[in-house]
């Protein structure tokens, strides 16, 4: 069967719209419950920002972390996520999540090509909160060869060029740790190695290499399920309407390269379609900020327009607005390319690492480096209101760069010329020409970095507390003692990037119950419409409580949504 020419069916017993994470697994769980199912897509390509992810998935109490012996309970991730989610906690929500959460897994591992591995330490980003844990929550897709896609790898939606090197090689976080190490130790030279040969073979007839990892690899092996079940998937097909009959949604409108089409779904539509990161009036209504100077830069799809979420609230649907956070945020750096910059995220390689701290234009620290992308960014924004700036910087010294790297900057023996020829990296001799180059106040950054050597040589941040928590030691360098987040900026010369807020996808959503049906402004079920992945609000309330926050539910309640239409439909 091809996506390619055919056009939609007259109606199916379930429409999905948006063929990322929580789509796809919706549209394969219903289709092995026994349900005719489509997937529309308004996109050339698939997988939606589920292919650009870090492709973590968090999922509390799993058969995998139970089956390598580390203990977790369904009431200890209620408590850590109700600290974390505070007055915006949803009991039966989270409550669904947790109980369904370890099924889905299981039900993937024997019925689909999604198959996982668990990170045995990963610590949850606030593991000092009661009910957090050090390891096992978080799972991984097995790497996979996309080469087992077929005609169907080409559509694919490629990893973002920028976090893949050699023109597609893709690391996941052991292979990141290997190139770093590779001009130091044997064994991680071999594996560096290893990996460039056979991407070499790969693109002699690829366009890019056929080992997916991270979030390739979630949306690669979903995708191989929908195509080997027969579900069909119809790209450059956008939603940009609802069929309702008898008060219940009853089919989509959609538009597209098989023109003005109505495909009618006799149990329900579930929409999946990754929230509205680049919806120009959504992100108006809940980020204040967007009114002002201050820009967010996205690193999802640009795509994600927030059109079933739109179309959604035209059809009565309740959209949420109240989250502490309206996004997930990522502190980002901008490569040049001519127009405004493309966004590179830094998010656990370089801040945590010894040797490297944020400033404001003003030359002074503002957040504890080492803290998730999500917090580290709230701390920003609070320094940008007061500094009345839109971005702050990155600082390292010269020993640092060259180990750890800086953003977008390869550690040695990568180059760093084009860097500061492109004006994306800035250096100077001493710190006072740093300054100058970035324009930092230099009698501010020469302060702040005399406090900072005096703490980072006996180890303990006393501004801050970087280096405080085991999730931040487990992002520093374990070589460092006595703390591996901590270093003095000391070995000249010295380099900066400047850094700005950006997210990677948006929390606030349509307001749905348990079973992911949406809800209207009286809290009653929308008879026949679903939401799952980031088109839901979000189960943590603008929190982000641990890597695959997002996945995790996105999966979790794609599986939900599905079991309940089959139900509905009369299925088991």
């Amino acid at each position: 069967m091809s996506f390619e020419d055919q056009a939609p069916a007259e109606a199916y017993d379930l429409v999905v719209v948006g063929s990322g994470a929580a789509g796809m697994a919706a549209a394969i769980t219903a289709r092995l419950h026994g349900l005719d199912v489509a997937v529309v897509e308004k996109e050339a390509t698939y997988g939606g920002s589920t292919a650009v992810s870090g492709g973590a998935i968090w999922i509390p109490d799993n058969p995998k972390m139970r089956a390598a012996g580390i203990n977790d309970s369904a009431e200890a991730a209620l408590a850590y996520i109700a600290a974390e989610a505070g007055n915006r906690f949803d009991r039966a929500l989270v409550e669904a999540f947790l109980r369904h959460g370890p099924e889905m897994v299981a039900f993937f591992e024997a019925n689909t090509a999604l198959q996982f591995d668990c990170r045995t330490y990963s610590p949850d980003y606030h593991p000092d909160v009661p009910g957090a844990a050090l390891g096992g929550r978080v799972l991984d897709a097995q790497d996979y060869d996309g080469r087992r896609l077929g005609r169907h790898f080409a559509r694919l939606r490629p990893p973002i060029e920028d976090f893949t090197i050699l023109g597609g090689l893709m690391l996941n976080r052991i292979d990141i740790g290997h190139f770093l190490k590779m001009s130091r130790s044997l064994p991680s030279a071999l594996h560096a190695g290893r990996l460039v040969l056979r991407h070499l073979r790969d693109r002699l007839a690829h366009p890019r290499g056929t080992r997916l990892v991270l979030g390739q690899a979630v949306a690669g092996r979903l995708a191989e399920t929908l195509f080997g079940l027969g579900i069909p998937l119809f790209l450059e097909t956008g939603l940009t309407g609802f069929v309702r009959e008898g008060g219940r949604i009853a089919g989509i409108e959609t538009q597209g390269r098989h023109g003005r089409r109505t495909i009618m779904a006799r149990v329900g539509v579930v929409l999946a379609t990754g929230g509205f990161p680049h919806g120009v009036d959504l992100r108006g209504e809940t980020m204040p900020q967007a009114e002002t100077p201050l820009r967010f830069h996205s690193l999802s799809p640009a795509g994600n327009t927030g059109d079933a979420i739109r179309i959604g609230r035209a059809a009565g649907a309740r959209f949420v607005t109240s989250n502490s956070n309206p996004a997930f945020w990522t502190p980002v750096s901008l490569l040049p390319d001519g127009d405004g910059g493309r966004p590179f995220p830094h998010l656990f390689l370089d801040r945590a690492k010894p040797g490297v701290i944020a400033v404001t234009h003003a030359g002074r620290r503002f957040v504890n480096e080492a803290v998730s992308y999500h917090d580290f960014v709230q701390g920003m924004l609070t320094a940008l209101a007061e500094d009345g700036r839109t971005s702050t910087w990155l600082v390292c010294d010269h020993r640092a760069l060259r180990r750890y790297g800086l953003g977008a900057v390869p550690p040695f023996p990568g180059r760093i010329g084009p860097y500061l020829s492109s004006g994306y990296l800035r250096r100077g001799r001493t710190v006072r020409e740093l300054a100058e180059a970035a324009g930092i106040d230099a009698d501010g950054l020469a302060a702040t970095l005399a406090q900072f050597n005096t703490d980072a040589a006996q180890g303990q941040d006393t501004a801050f507390g970087k280096g405080s928590t085991a999730y931040q030691t487990y992002l520093g360098d374990a070589e460092v003692a006595p703390n591996p987040c901590l270093a003095p900026l000391s070995a000249a010369p010295f380099y900066a990037v400047e850094i700005f807020p950006g997210d990677i996808g948006t929390s606030a959503g349509l307001a749905t119950n348990a079973d992911g049906q949406v809800l209207d402004e009286d809290g009653a079920p929308i008879a026949g419409l679903y939401a799952c992945g980031n088109d839901m609000n979000s189960i943590m309330g603008g929190a982000y409580p641990g890597a695959g926050i997002t996945l995790g539910p996105a999966l979790t309640f794609g599986y939900i949504v599905a079991r309940h239409a089959a139900r509905v439909a009369g299925g088991p």
